[in-house]
Formats: structure tokens, sequence, C-alpha cells
């Protein structure tokens, strides 16, 4: 049971100068003498569908089940995570594992439909002068999980595809179809992915305009923010603060990943700008994620770690091997274990 003495719509929201941002959910949101059942306090349900590719290492290669990789052995909550799932570990009680599922819809394509195929199982019907595939499982679940936030899902990527054997220019390399005829694009730049949750504006012009502001939004909004804190308590005061301060914070780095401006060079199959930052851009739009779905502003995610046929490296973590060609492994042991490394980090 909640008793408190001021009441904060649950749409509230902080604005100023065009702009506006959501709150987390706050004790003073909730009305005096509501049960907790009842309340916003409860979990949302929320759902993200996080894509690596070039498969992973099970028991299918010449080595046999020993160098099975992915698998997690045992069942009940006694079970054991593989040594890729092992980042996971203080997540474990938390952690299901499904197995003897296949998507033969991917038959054949290798990297090709990959991706677009692994939320539908449907192969894509290529003989159309626009795509056609199927609803995407993630979208099948959005309207319903999603209704009534801001945005119904949200799809991003850490890379654009850049070869075309896996895809370049295609419309399946999303993952996401919100029908048969319509594939939903994978933003990869965190700036706009940033606009897209925070931004305001009808038009890309109007976006642009807020976009090239040179103040902060969170400095647009600040006197309403300042009056807002006067009206809560202290540990509401304290959520409000350290909610502020992340959205200022990723801004910020936002900014700095957007900064390099690529398009006017021909980029080659492996770019030295992504390479450098591409540890920065997964976490980036990680947290992005994450401030999406504290601020309810979407609850459902689709996000491309890395694409198919990438022949990116992965100098951050010793392995300078092109990652497309290094799955390619032959069952060359070093290969393998490298791919494992790989696939590790990802998880």
């Amino acid at each position: 049971m909640f008793i408190t003495r001021k009441h904060l719509s649950r749409r509230t929201v902080l604005k100023g100068a065009g702009a506006a941002v959501g709150l987390p959910f706050l004790n003073a949101m909730v009305p005096a003498g509501t049960a907790l059942a009842q309340t916003a306090a409860v979990p949302k349900l929320r759902m993200g569908f996080f894509y690596m590719p070039h498969g992973a290492i099970m028991g299918n290669t010449s080595h046999g089940p020993a160098m099975d990789k992915w698998t997690p052995s045992g069942s009940g909550a006694n079970f054991k995570l593989s040594p890729i799932l092992a980042p996971l570990e203080p997540y474990k009680k938390y952690v299901s594992s499904f197995g003897n599922l296949e998507n033969a819809a991917t038959a054949g394509s290798v990297h090709t439909f990959t991706a677009s195929t692994w939320l539908s199982c449907t192969r894509p019907d290529t003989g159309r002068t626009k795509a056609h595939m199927s609803v995407t499982l993630d979208q099948v679940i959005a309207p319903i999980i999603s209704g009534d936030t801001p945005l119904p899902s949200l799809e991003v990527s850490s890379e654009t595809i850049v070869q075309t054997s896996a895809g370049n220019g295609s419309p399946y390399t999303t993952l996401s179809f919100r029908d048969a005829d319509s594939p939903l694009p994978m933003e990869t730049n965190p700036r706009k992915v940033f606009l897209q949750l925070f931004g305001e504006g009808d038009t890309p012009r109007e976006r642009a305009s807020i976009a090239n502001q040179t103040s902060s939004i969170l400095d647009l909004i600040l006197d309403d923010s300042k009056d807002l804190q006067r009206r809560l308590g202290s540990g509401d005061r304290a959520v409000l603060d350290g909610y502020l301060e992340s959205v200022r914070e990723i801004e910020r780095r936002a900014q700095v990943a957007s900064s390099k401006d690529l398009s006017a060079l021909k980029i080659p199959d492996a770019p030295l700008g992504e390479l450098e930052n591409f540890a920065e851009q997964v976490k980036l739009m990680f947290d992005l994620i994450a401030l999406a779905y504290q601020a309810d502003i979407t609850r459902m995610v689709a996000f491309v770690m890395a694409a198919e046929g990438t022949n990116r490296t992965y100098n951050h973590i010793g392995i300078p091997d092109a990652f497309h060609p290094m799955s390619h492994h032959a069952n060359d042991l070093e290969r393998l274990n490298k791919l494992a490394k790989i696939q590790t980090w990802h998880a």
C-alpha cells in the first residue's frame, strides 16, 4: 500500500523549448492508498531479440560434442551454462535455455537471408519486385506489450551491411517485418536512435532543427526539472537525478559517436572508423535500449549486434582476424577457439 501526500500523473514529462523527456516510475505517481499490484510499480513485460551472426560453436564440428561451447548442460535450476554463455552466470536464475530447434528457412542462404528469417522461419519470396516475407515474432508481440508506449518497437544495429553476399542494400538484412511486405529498417546511428527516443518534431526537417540546437535537451528543460524536484520526496529526487544524469551522459556519447561523418568516403568492407569504436558502439546501443526500457518508451527491441558477413575484427579482445572469413573455420581448432571468444564477448 502506498501512502503519499502528493500525486503526479504517470504521463508526467519534463518540457521546455520544444523538447520533452519521459520520466521513470516514481513513488509520487501512485495515488495514496493504492495497492501495489494495481500500480505501475508492477514490472511491465519487456522483450528484446539480440542477434549475433555466423552461428555458434556447437557439437556439429568434426571434433564432436567436446567442442560444443554454446549448449548449456543439465536441467532444472542446477543446469550449467556453456563457456560462451558464461557471462550470464550472475543472472543464471533468470535464464532459460531452449534446444533442438531448427530454422529450415535459412537452408542454402548462408548469410543473405539469415537475419530476416530468424524471427519468422519464413523463406523470402525473391521473385517479387519488393520484399515479401512474413510478420516476424517481435512484431506479433509488440502490439500486445507496447500498445500504450510512444514507440511500438525499436530496431537497431551496431553496423551497416557491407557485403553484397550478405544482402547489402536488401530489405532482408533486417530482423523485423511488420507484415509480409513491410521490412523495418535497423538504425545504426546512435545519435538518430537518441533523437528517435527523445527528439520532437513531425517531419525530418523539424527533428533536424531540434537536433541542431546547441543546448542539450536536458538544458532546455532544466527549469521544469527543478520545479518538479521541489515537489518530490528525497527518494524520488534521487531517482530523478540519476535518470537525468544517465540521459545527459548517453546524449553526450551519442553526439561524440556521430561526429565522425564518413558519408563522403568510399568505405571499405572493414572501415577503420567503425573498428576503432565498435565496442563502445555496441555498449552505447545497449545503454540506449536500457534507457528506452526504463523510460517506458518501448517494450520491444530488436538489435543486430554485428552484421551477417561482417569482416570486422575484434582487436579489443585480442583477435585481429576478420569475423566472417574466420567463421568458415574448416574445423580448425585455432579458428574455433577464436570464434568462441568472439561469441563469448557478444554474450
